[in-house]
């Protein structure tokens, strides 16, 4: 048999394929210390491979999109991040200029709320030892206590907020003529919010909605009624003239885009706020420049939450040549790293 016929070495000096998919550019080995940044962490990710290289470019475009005076920047929020700890870092990237418009859920707005008026979301259990995890939440359900996973909320909390919105923020909106937007219904949730929050005195800050109200940055919020907080305004609009109206925020939204130099939109989590975001574009005659989204939905659903920015790209959401990056994971762990990073880069300039 010969060396053709066994894939032998025929003796001659051996010479690499034609590649075209292979780029040379090998990998490093990130190094950590001590005392080093955030920025630097993420720096040092750039060597790695995996999910690490997806932070270290998703830091990359967070900060390009950021240090671009000219980018009107869209946030969309979902998931609840408010009740498990992100709410200062949302509410300070809005206070520093970092947010042009925010798109987010009822439920993250009602969150917001509770604690601008003195409630807590506390630590908590998944699962209770000794316990099934039917009885460990039929035992929450007797102590009155909501469970997000790993973060209880007791109950009366959400009685106090719907007594906040009753006499703080609802009469006002009741007594303008005609309907009232969803964005104006935020921005008067953020007033009374920003102005309980003083008069009573409360530890905590006054949050999102507030700092959205006082730095006049539009919050939209396209699903409201799926949750505490749109309930709360179809029952109080069964007996005062409180209408709202779900359509008057698509032209300030649009205008916002269409108006933009450049555009940019950071993607925390899924859901109708992404979709709200993305789709501002298709009635623009430009589309995002740069896009960042954290998500851990996968993409071979067919659903939006896991839907790739590259065919966001397809459907005319991103330019073609849009600065795009997206990391699978738990946004509690990845937004703060990625906001420390960015801002660590942006404010050193």
């Amino acid at each position: 048999m010969s060396d053709e016929d066994t894939g032998g070495d025929d003796g001659g000096e051996w010479e690499p394929p034609h590649r075209e998919a292979f780029d040379h550019d090998p990998l490093g080995h990130a190094r950590v210390r001590g005392g080093m940044t955030v920025a630097e962490l993420v720096e040092q990710y750039g060597h790695a491979g995996i999910g690490a290289e997806s932070v270290h470019g998703a830091a990359d475009v967070l900060s390009e999109m950021w240090a671009d005076d000219d980018c009107t920047v869209f946030v969309s929020l979902a998931g609840a991040m408010v009740p498990t700890g992100m709410r200062r870092i949302v509410a300070d990237l809005i206070r520093d200029g970092y947010v042009d418009a925010l798109v987010t859920t009822g439920a993250n707005l009602t969150h917001d709320a509770i604690e601008a008026i003195g409630g807590k979301h506390h630590h908590g259990e998944e699962r209770q030892a000794g316990k099934s995890l039917r009885e460990h939440d039929e035992q929450l359900r007797d102590e009155e206590v909501d469970r997000i996973y790993n973060v209880y909320l007791p109950q009366e909390h959400f009685a106090e907020f719907e007594a906040h919105l009753r006499d703080e923020v609802f009469p006002p909106l009741a007594e303008r003529d005609g309907a009232v937007s969803i964005a104006e219904l935020t921005a008067e949730l953020g007033r009374a919010n920003a102005e309980v929050n003083e008069r009573e005195g409360v530890s905590e800050g006054p949050g999102v909605a507030a700092a959205a109200y006082e730095h006049d940055v539009p919050i939209y919020c396209p699903a409201v009624q799926d949750s505490v907080l749109g309930l709360q305004a179809w029952m109080y609009g069964q007996t005062s003239d409180l209408t709202l109206d779900a359509l008057a925020d698509m032209t300030p939204l649009t205008d916002l885009a269409f108006e933009a130099d450049t555009a940019g939109c950071l993607l925390i989590g899924g859901g109708v706020p992404k979709n709200f975001t993305l789709q501002t574009m298709l009635v623009t005659p430009r589309a995002y420049d740069y896009a960042v989204q954290i998500t851990m939905d996968p993409e071979a659903t067919g659903g939006l939450s896991g839907a790739t920015l590259e065919e966001a790209r397809s459907w005319g959401k991103l330019e073609t040549d849009a600065e795009n990056a997206s990391v699978y994971g738990d946004a509690t762990v990845f937004l703060p790293l990625l906001v420390a990073a960015a801002r660590e880069r942006v404010e050193a300039e």
